[in-house]
């Protein structure tokens, strides 16, 4: 099998394959084969942008779930409490429809492959 790059192409693989001492025929070998395999699933720049839009959102959504039970458990007497409850949950479900948004982007882009 031969493989062929334009020149960018072939620097960024022998870099790759010079971080892991490597030679670029080895490197790319050992990619096709995880590939090949399903060990490795290759993923666009805008994939990798969205899977790390909904990692922080999942952080995100974390904490603000975390604020929101400790503000509900101070319970409603506390001076505030429903002002600083709907602030959090306002902040609660701009997370949701981020990673919802990111979600359905993913399933867009998997699609797109099969």
């Amino acid at each position: 099998m031969n493989l062929s790059f334009n020149d960018a192409e072939l620097e960024v693989v022998r870099l790759a394959a010079g971080r892991e001492g490597m030679s670029p025929a080895s490197w790319a070998g050992r990619q096709v084969m995880a590939v090949a395999q399903h060990v490795l699933v290759p993923v666009s720049r805008d994939a990798e942008d969205v899977l790390r839009e909904l990692v922080q959102a999942r952080v995100h959504l974390r904490e603000t779930v975390a604020v929101l039970r400790a503000v509900t458990a101070a319970g409603p007497h506390v001076a505030g409490v429903a002002e600083t409850a709907a602030t959090v949950l306002a902040q609660a479900l701009d997370a949701v429809a981020r990673v919802d948004e990111a979600t359905v982007q993913v399933m867009r882009e998997r699609r797109s492959r099969s």
